[in-house]
């Protein structure tokens, strides 16, 4: 590995996955892991195999399918998640094992009850288990930041001579500041024995928002990888942004003087792509990749930015994969020049998705005046989004006002055939979600709504995200139409479909810890 090369380390699929609300199925993790093979991620961390079956066995599929990174497996010190997380992991072109077991005090004196020569004793042991089965071990101390630093010395000097090729420091809690957290991976550089013999590594959280600066000065200090999540997710405040990591050293390459091999224009793809499948949006003021990143308001910045962008911009939209282009495509546009737009815009789909989603995009041509670039994206995302259909949408109607009882009739195909059913509610989404409650036969437990604008004007697209319960799981539907009612109803429908045809998603236990 070159000196000055920083590997990216991407755990949507198993921190990001672990986000309040967002549950994954099988098939949303293996096409999102495509697409951080293609963004051109060094590691992915597929998940938690012994978490659950439906965890073991989106991190089985991914091995078996995803060629290019590492495929990595999370696993607690112990055999039994060691010998699960190698089962599933069994397939992968490159497979890495990731143990983990905490080191600060206070873990080891209230959730483990362990002394500090336990805790050890333990690692030590467990990695020298792991390296039965591949050469690949990753040995993280969970909680470094707030551990005692000769202990973490010793720790890592002791799985370093067990057999482990990356030892990672995680700041679990965002408790750490930069100049803290820098001197730390500065110490244990120097102080761990056959510290060359590993890549060191960390793994941030944000809670105090700073994640990206820590994991930055960690580079800055010796770090060779970092762990971090697409659009920052992960558990309570989320993980360092992958996508801040990336274009900070790709921008300040003279500062950092380091660099990755992500393809950076994959980057606002990849980031849609993972809002779609969880249904976490992404802020308009989000560094790199929200809506307003290179949107420029006040007449003084358009005026320098039509000039010379570098006048406010220090990152070109290209370089992350925001097209210059607006207007794209109209009712006339035929399905070569779609299909020429999909494929600047970065994606790679089959003939038959292509064949569906252009038959979505002249049904929306025909509804709108224009038809923009993140309007075609959003067509795509929904159709990667699509789940099995136990229950299909086919007519809906709605009757409202504010001195007057909101109605709504639909019309819902199921396995009996077409039912029409109609309810009231207390306006137009909720009638019309009860009355596909009453087609479908069951209630269903409604968690959150959500409903916005793709583009802008009076015939934008309107998308619609709910969440729904059902079994303690939690399922996420999307919908799309000028129509915002049909989107609501589409994403309801979509959610119920997702319910049905999921076989459920991991559940871990906080008090087991979580890095």
């Amino acid at each position: 590995m070159e000196a000055n090369m920083i590997k990216i380390f991407d755990t949507t699929l198993r921190d990001g996955e672990q986000t309040p609300g967002v549950c994954l199925d099988v098939r949303e993790k293996v096409e999102l892991a495509q697409a951080l093979a293609k963004l051109r991620v060094d590691v992915i961390e597929a998940g938690f195999p012994v978490a659950s079956p439906g965890d073991f066995a989106a991190v089985s599929q991914i091995a078996a399918a995803v060629k290019g990174p590492v495929i990595a497996g999370l696993a607690r010190a112990d055999k039994k998640d060691i010998d699960v997380a190698w089962e599933s992991l069994r397939k992968a072109e490159t497979p890495r094992i990731h143990v983990f077991l905490a080191s600060s005090d206070i873990h080891l004196e209230y959730k483990l009850k362990m002394t500090r020569e336990q805790m050890l004793a333990q690692a030590v042991e467990a990695v020298r288990y792991a390296k039965r089965f591949t050469s690949d071990i990753e040995f993280s101390c969970e909680d470094a930041s707030r551990s005692d630093w000769n202990f973490l010395c010793q720790v890592y000097s002791g799985v370093i001579a067990a057999g482990a090729t990356v030892i990672n420091i995680p700041d679990t809690v965002g408790y750490s500041t930069p100049g803290e957290f820098g001197a730390l991976i500065k110490h244990l550089r120097d102080n761990i024995t056959d510290v060359d013999k590993a890549i060191i590594s960390v793994h941030c959280h944000d809670d105090l928002g700073l994640a990206v600066a820590n994991s930055l000065e960690a580079i800055a200090n010796g770090a060779r990888q970092i762990e971090c999540a697409i659009n920052g997710l992960g558990e309570r405040a989320g993980n360092a942004a992958l996508e801040e990591v990336v274009m900070a050293l790709a921008t300040r390459k003279e500062h950092y003087r380091a660099y990755t091999g992500i393809d950076t224009r994959q980057l606002y793809r990849t980031s849609r792509l993972v809002s779609a499948h969880t249904g976490i949006a992404v802020p308009p003021n989000k560094g790199i990749v929200g809506d307003n990143a290179f949107a420029h308001e006040s007449g003084i910045h358009q005026h320098g930015v039509l000039n010379n962008p570098l006048t406010y911009e220090v990152i070109k939209p290209e370089m992350v994969g925001v097209s210059k282009s607006s207007i794209v495509l109209g009712k006339h546009s035929g399905r070569h020049a779609f299909e020429e737009r999909i494929n600047q815009l970065g994606y790679e789909l089959s003939d038959a998705k292509i064949r569906s989603i252009f038959k979505e995009f002249k049904d929306l041509a025909d509804r709108k005046k224009v038809v923009y670039d993140r309007d075609i994206e959003a067509l795509i995302a929904d159709q990667q989004n699509a789940s099995g259909e136990h229950y299909r949408l086919i007519y809906h109607n709605t009757m409202s006002g504010n001195k007057t009882v909101a109605t709504a009739s639909v019309q819902v195909e199921t396995d009996e055939g077409v039912i029409e059913e109609a309810s009231c509610g207390f306006g137009p989404v909720d009638a019309t979600f009860k009355a596909i409650e009453k087609a479908i036969g069951f209630a269903i437990c409604l968690k959150d709504y959500q409903l916005k604008a793709v583009t802008s004007g009076e015939d934008a697209l309107g998308e619609a995200t709910v969440w729904i319960e059902g079994n303690g799981r939690t399922f996420i539907g999307r919908g799309l139409s000028i129509d915002v009612i049909e989107a609501s109803a589409r994403a309801y429908v979509s959610a119920i479909n997702k319910m049905m045809a999921s076989g459920g998603c991991p559940q871990v236990n906080e008090a087991e810890g979580v890095i």
